[in-house]
């Protein structure tokens, strides 16, 4: 049993998380939900029943169950770092979707609305970054990865969570960033700047996308980074059939983890259901 957080604890948790090479978003994540969980507790024993109870206020609190399970997971990793392996909480579990929303997903049209009044607009940059995630696949974390040697080299080396993978970067995509590396008189590192020429944040290019869709007219819903990379593996997969190469080039530990990319549309499952011709 655990008295109760402190600060002083919350900050060795961080370091500890920067010791295994979290994220920076994961580590701010995990941070936040452990603070929010200490303001729940007000100031009551960290203890497996409290802990439980604290799920239960999640699920009356109507959060989607996988936000509940990510908050679990902050705070099964925290008990871990404080010793306390036996009072973890058991996630929820979740029935496999059979069809995501499709008022959520981003077409390829609409993908090229964005990229055409980015271009209108003169948001080059803009529209470099999302035409590099959504012809990589890469996470908009990664796009730091993207050098002007990487570019030169066509190929980029991509280190995250002690692994590294090898990304493939197509001739007429280097040759935009080459244009536009020359253009920004940028000489070696990252290619994606800001103005004072630090590396562009994932906070930065969401702001940018969000403003970028209502000029365009697409759903705002819609228009976020990791959307790009769902639909980079929709279209890899519709010319592969290949699952687990998807997954390589994602860089997904679990194949369940890029089957969830690959998940039909409920407007696609109905026409799948009406082929079949079982209702006279």
């Amino acid at each position: 049993m655990l008295n109760y957080i402190t600060k002083e604890m919350l900050q060795q948790f961080k370091e500890y998380l920067k010791n295994e090479e979290r994220e920076c978003s994961t580590i701010a994540k995990y941070l936040h939900d452990i603070q929010t969980l200490a303001s729940w507790l007000q100031g009551r024993n960290v203890t497996k029943e409290n802990l439980t109870a604290y799920k239960e206020h999640l699920i009356k609190k109507r959060y989607n169950p996988k936000t509940i399970n990510g908050i679990l997971s902050a705070i099964n990793k925290f008990l871990t770092f404080i010793g306390c392996q036996d009072m973890k909480v058991k996630y929820l579990r979740i029935q496999r979707q059979l069809f995501r929303n499709s008022n959520k997903e981003l077409t390829q049209a609409e993908y090229l609305k964005l990229l055409n009044k980015a271009q209108e607009l003169g948001k080059d940059r803009l529209s470099l970054i999302m035409q590099t995630i959504c012809a990589t696949g890469i996470r908009v974390s990664e796009v730091k990865y993207i050098t002007l040697e990487a570019v030169k080299s066509c190929k980029a080396e991509i280190s995250l969570k002690g692994k590294i993978r090898t990304i493939l970067l197509t001739g007429k995509l280097c040759k935009k960033l080459l244009r536009y590396a020359k253009g920004q008189k940028i000489t070696s590192g990252e290619i994606f700047l800001t103005r004072s020429g630090r590396g562009l944040g994932r906070k930065q290019i969401w702001a940018e996308m969000k403003a970028l869709c209502k000029k365009a007219g697409v759903a705002v819903g819609k228009v976020f980074p990791h959307n790009l990379r769902h639909l980079f593996a929709r279209t890899f997969y519709k010319v592969c059939k290949d699952v687990a190469k998807l997954a390589d080039v994602l860089g997904h530990s679990s194949i369940e983890t890029t089957r969830i990319y690959l998940i039909s549309t409920g407007s696609e499952h109905l026409r799948t259901l009406n082929k079949l011709n079982l209702i006279c």
